[in-house]
């Protein structure tokens, strides 16, 4: 998978997630400060990237991820 469809697929799971229009999301987004460190987000966000990627991501990297270029970053690795 190219990275700009990568990114692209990560933006919907934030979006869907967070409940976030996807134009106010970019890889540049602070996952604790713009979006919330509420926990069970980041369990949604982790299965739902499961579901539309096939690569399990563990909660323990979500959170450890501090932009969504970090966690897209890890994505990667983990393909």
């Amino acid at each position: 998978m190219e990275r700009a469809e990568l990114e692209k697929v990560l933006l919907n799971c934030v979006s869907v997630t967070y409940k976030k229009p996807v134009e106010e999301l970019s890889m540049a987004t602070d996952m604790n400060k713009e979006l919330g460190g509420a926990s069970i987000m980041k369990v949604g966000l982790a299965s739902l990237i499961e579901n539309e990627l096939d690569v399990l991501v563990p909660l323990p990297t979500v959170a450890a991820c501090g932009t969504l270029k970090d966690l897209a970053d890890k994505i990667e690795e983990l393909m």
